[in-house]
């Protein structure tokens, strides 16, 4: 072969040599402007859910401060238009509410919309009454002297306080001697609430009542009995209230037994600050309520309400409180109740209905942070079901069942759809998805009352009886 083709060849090698590289070189870019690319659209991703996590962090704190703030600065209350509507048309009632307790009474003759001639209603007759008989000064008359004769008396009562005092009962116990041999004779000792104490019953149920449906703290008790003139200190008070919950076990025992002796019952919790002996800090306990009160089915047993402590929250609690029942537990959707609800508890299964107010109380913050029109539209609905259980509150089981099967039914049904189409469009990290997930995790519960004449569509009663508990607390800090 010739040395032109040699050098052409050489040259072709060359060529070709340096295009390879530069495809190579090329391939590196392209490889790097890729991984580029991808490490971006990865930084991109990070970002938005980034911001998407801080949009709902933001969303969060606004309801968290306007939920604050309507607790600081409004009212509480969780009724739209409906409820105010409510509020209107039962206006006459409540004129008459205050009337009563002005002392007023208005004339059932006379309209409403016209001025009433009104008059003030006795006081009770079962009261005792004091009489001051007035005799006037003059014996004759003051225009021409003549003597004056009887005609007759006006009267007038007037409400009057009698404040409690204490009192020293001292009780002698007289001895006596037989004169023809050594015996004594003395009459016994009558017996005492608490043995060898200085407070009578009187005084004990005095401090009962102020701590517990006063919710007197016994430091502000001791102040009161202080300025009566009697040293009482906070710690014998506290040995009082103690003993006294020893001597009514009895009383305590009977009425965990009659509430436990039904075929509903309502429980709910609520945290206490506890002050342990030898720790310097409050730990945190549960009041735990479970209560009996048919009354909204028509029935006339009395309710009753039985309360627990726990020094913590744990499931076994309600578990063990509620050993013996059998029957429908209302309660919300903690986690501690699940064991009540298995078919290997003890006993059987209880039936579990949830609670409508928490569930709407969920959706109703997201409407008062967000003004969502999701969140409004679903008050609207919830509130056409409470408007049912208005009307036949009071009424027999039967009763109830068959408006609940005719009227309430088909609005679960209806809403159970809608949340279901509207969940489909919401992020489940959102608040309000997550307040509809909630609803439709716990639907089945929800929905038992339609099927059931004595349950109840809330667990307010429950809550209810922790009020006197959540009073207590303020008072107590």
């Amino acid at each position: 072969m010739s040395r032109k083709y040699l050098i052409r060849i050489t040259e072709l090698e060359r060529l070709l040599s340096e295009q390879a590289e530069a495809l190579r070189q090329k391939d590196q870019q392209l490889s790097l402007v890729e991984e580029t690319e991808a490490f971006l659209r990865s930084a991109l991703a990070r970002a938005e859910e980034k911001i998407e996590e801080e949009e709902r962090e933001t969303e969060h704190l606004r309801a968290q401060i306007e939920k604050l703030r309507r607790m600081l600065f409004g009212t509480r209350s969780e009724k739209l238009r409906r409820e105010v509507e409510q509020a209107e048309a039962l206006l006459n009632q409540r004129r008459q509410d205050s009337d009563r307790y002005s002392g007023w009474e208005d004339d059932p003759q006379v309209p409403r919309q016209l001025r009433q001639s009104r008059h003030r209603r006795p006081l009770p007759a079962h009261l005792p009454r004091e009489i001051h008989r007035l005799e006037s000064e003059e014996s004759c008359c003051p225009e021409c002297g003549s003597e004056l004769d009887y005609l007759g008396e006006v009267s007038a009562e007037q409400l009057e306080l009698v404040s409690s005092a204490l009192k020293v009962i001292r009780t002698v116990r007289v001895k006596k001697a037989c004169t023809k041999c050594d015996c004594i004779v003395e009459a016994p000792a009558p017996s005492r609430p608490i043995e060898r104490g200085i407070a009578g019953s009187g005084l004990l149920a005095r401090v009962l009542t102020g701590k517990y449906c006063e919710h007197l703290p016994l430091y502000r008790q001791s102040e009161i009995f202080a300025r009566q003139g009697a040293e009482l200190s906070r710690a014998l008070l506290s040995n009082w209230v103690d003993a006294c919950c020893q001597l009514m076990t009895p009383l305590n025992d009977a009425l965990y037994r009659y509430v436990m002796n039904t075929r509903k019952v309502h429980t709910d919790d609520i945290p206490v600050k506890v002050l342990a002996p030898g720790r310097k800090k409050a730990k945190t306990g549960r009041i735990w309520t479970y209560v009996r009160d048919d009354r909204n089915a028509g029935s006339s047993e009395p309710p009753a309400v039985w309360f627990a402590y726990s020094p913590d929250r744990q499931g076994k609690h309600p578990v063990q409180h509620l050993r013996p029942f059998r029957g429908i537990l209302q309660a919300d959707a903690f986690s501690g109740y699940d064991r009540l609800f298995s078919a290997e508890r003890e006993g059987g299964a209880l039936t579990e209905v949830a609670c409508w107010a928490h569930a709407r109380r969920k959706i109703h913050d997201v409407y008062i942070s967000s003004k969502s029109t999701t969140a409004e539209e679903a008050l609207k609905r919830i509130s056409e079901l409470y408007a049912i259980e208005d009307e036949i509150r009071g009424l027999p089981e039967s009763e109830r069942l068959a408006a609940r099967q005719q009227r309430s039914k088909a609005l679960l049904t209806s809403l159970h759809e809608w949340m279901v189409e509207k969940n489909g469009t919401l992020s489940k990290k959102s608040r309000l998805g997550e307040a509809f997930s909630y609803v439709l995790n716990q639907w089945d519960a929800l929905c038992y009352y339609s099927d059931d004449g004595l349950a109840e569509a809330d667990n307010n009663t429950a809550e209810r009886a922790l009020r006197a508990v959540c009073l207590g607390k303020k008072n107590y800090m």
